[in-house]
This record gives structure tokens, sequence and C-alpha cells, in this order.
């Protein structure tokens, strides 16, 4: 009996010691843990770049510009800012009357209130037609270095008589539009204030709308508070995120500058080729065969709510393209390859994609830093049409 006892007592022990240790090996990882965030709370939130952990970048990324707040707009020499310029672009952004039916205005795919954009995975344009890629957010399209997913638009200027021509958008001859604008006898003294005169031009309309889409900027959001030095504005998680996002996640590579974008253009195996969403991408522009199934890196401003994502609008949650990126997205054999108007084409997907092997608790976090780049929607009423 006393020897069953004794090993009952030796077992007891052994137990609780076991425990313990344990406790104290869990503990001591969570204090540890903890006092590597507060370190990079302190060095993301210091003020000072320079204290920041290097970066994880691609090798055949050597060049990046360090994410950080927004530069200062810089407006073009030839169509140089001012507020009445700005005023009505704005107004011609709202006027249904550009368009051949004269129900669609570019605020119709644009909406503030959806930050810019429709929140569709295509847009719906003339007699109900769908488009064929998601409508990219213009909110800060100030810092992009050429418009559309396939970069056909070297400029603001260029962009905004395109969609008018559309046949799928506004299904209206730039000229025709120019026309219908000339009529409107509440425009003359506008363009006047503008320009100097009253002379409507397809050229001042469209430098008018690129000078309104250039003013619209995001305010600040908690990233640039934080960063700032404002420590608190960051959970846990939230900083974690935005050192995986610089590290491990290697989002670094293609979302850097103020911008969150380095304005290149990636193939990430989306383009589907040989089925029915084949998309080849800046090819169809550039006729290169490199350029097959290239699409513009899109900014992460705003992100939370400029979904669905991905020039096809394929994904509807940032958990599901954050887990695309870190699977390296395997694409399938059958859609690398296509014939294209009698040319074999192939889609070669960028090295940079490849298996990141984030925990859930990293994609969470990740996914919490992202939601930090977003700031609050504003509704603002849209502008009176002259008559």
């Amino acid at each position: 009996m006393k020897n069953a006892v004794s090993w009952v007592l030796v077992l007891f022990l052994t137990v609780t010691l076991l425990n313990n240790c344990l406790h104290t090996k869990t503990y001591k990882e969570i204090k540890k843990k903890q006092s590597f965030i507060d370190q990079l709370r302190l060095a993301y939130s210091s003020g000072d770049i320079s204290k920041w952990p290097k970066p994880i970048l691609d090798p055949s990324k050597p060049a990046f510009s360090e994410i950080g707040h927004l530069p200062k707009i810089e407006f073009p020499s030839d169509n140089s800012y001012s507020a009445e310029k700005a005023s009505l672009g704005r107004i011609l952004f709202y006027d249904p009357r550009l368009s051949g039916s004269n129900q669609i205005a570019c605020a119709s795919c644009h909406d503030p209130e959806l930050s810019w954009t429709d929140n569709r995975k295509f847009s719906f344009g003339h007699d109900r037609q769908l488009g064929n890629r998601n409508a990219m957010t213009i909110m800060n399209v100030a810092y992009a270095k050429s418009l559309f997913w396939d970069g056909r638009a070297a400029s603001l200027e260029d962009q905004a008589k395109m969609p008018i021509e559309d046949m799928r958008e506004m299904h209206e001859h730039i000229d025709i539009a120019t026309e219908k604008i000339l009529k409107v006898k509440g425009y003359e003294p506008l363009f006047e204030k503008a320009f100097g005169d009253k002379k409507i031009t397809k050229d001042r309309i469209a430098k008018a709308i690129a000078t309104f889409e250039r003013t619209i900027i995001s305010p600040a959001s908690r990233f640039d508070q934080f960063i700032d030095g404002d420590k608190e504005a960051y959970t846990d998680d939230e900083v974690m995120g935005l050192h995986l996002f610089r590290t491990k996640a290697q989002c670094m590579n293609c979302h850097n500058s103020g911008y969150f974008s380095n304005n290149l253009f990636e193939n990430d195996g989306t383009s589907l080729l040989s089925s029915d969403e084949e998309d080849l991408g800046q090819y169809l522009i550039t006729k290169k065969s490199s350029d097959v199934g290239k699409f513009r890196v899109p900014t992460l401003r705003e992100i939370t709510k400029t979904g669905p994502w991905m020039h096809n609008g394929s994904f509807n949650t940032l958990a599901e393209v954050i887990n695309f990126y870190n699977t390296g997205n395997p694409e399938l054999a059958k859609h690398r390859s296509t014939i294209h108007e009698g040319i074999s084409l192939q889609s070669e997907k960028s090295d940079m994609l490849k298996l990141l092997e984030l925990t859930k608790e990293e994609m969470l976090q990740l996914e919490a830093f992202l939601g930090t780049l977003s700031t609050p929607t504003t509704r603002p009423a849209p502008p009176k049409l002259p008559k």
C-alpha cells in the first residue's frame, strides 16, 4: 500500500513539475512575442523610416520605394490646377449627356459613395452591356503612371476620353459628346472661368475631368497616423500585419511607395488562357509576348472598400486574395497557353509568386493591417448640372 501511495505521489509531483515547466515555457514564449511586437511598434511609429526593419524583397526587385505617406500631387505643365477647372471637371464627371443614351456618366461606374468604384464584378454600360474588366477606383489616381488594367492610357487626359467612346460603356463619339456640351449655355461661363474664354473643346473637357480626378485623394489613414508617431493607433495584430507585409509576405515587391503600388505590370497567373474568361492583359496593347497576362498593379489604399478584387473581380473577400498569394497561385497548365489571332501565346507567371507559408494567424494579421489603409466613407452631394 505504501509503495502504491509513493508511486502516486511521485507521479503527481512529476506531472506538476512538467506542467509548471510547460507554463513557464509558454509564459516565456508569450513574453518574448509581446516584446518583439513592442519593439516593432516603437520602430514603425517612430516617425523615422531608417529605424524600420529591413524589408524582404525578391532578388528580381533590387529597387523599390518604401511605403509611407502620399506625396504632394503633381499637375502636368500643360494642364495646371485651378479650383475653377476642378469644379468644371466635377460637373462634367457627373454629366450623363456625355454618353450616347444621356443616361451614363463617369460617376456611374466611379461612385464616390462606393469609394469611387461600383463594387461590381463588371460594370454596366450602354444598354446594360457588361464590361469585361472590374472598374478600378479612381481614388488617388493622380499617382498612377498609366491608366486602365492594361495601361492603354498614358495620362488622365487620355483616359477621360476613352470611356465616352467605348461602345460598351458610354457609347458616344467624343466629337458628338462635345457638341452636346456646346449646346448647354450654362457651360459657357464655367469654361470661361476655367480656361479664360468660352471655347468648349474635347481636349478642354478631358483636361477639366482629369484635373478633378487628380483632386480625389484619400485623407490620412490610421496607417499614416501610426507611422507619424501615434503608436496606439494600431493593435498588436495590425503591427504584426504591417511587419509581415514588408517581410515574410513580400507584398512590398509590388505594393510599395505611398501609393502602395509600384505602377508596373505583373503576371500573377490570372489571365485564364484558353477559357471563356481569357484576358491577355497588357499584350493587347503592346503586342509583346512577354506582356501576356500582365495587369497593372493596383493601389492598396482604400482596399477594404474597393472589392471585388482582381482585373476580373474574381475574389469577394480579402481573405481569399491573401490566401491566393499565400499559395503562390498554382496556375493550371491548361490555362497557360492559347492561340490568339493565329499566334501561339504563353502566360509566364512572375517568379515572385511562390508559396509563402503564412499561418492562419499571420494571414489574419495581414488582413488587419490592410484594413488600416482605408478611410471613412464620404457621401458628397452630386453637383447641379448646367442647363
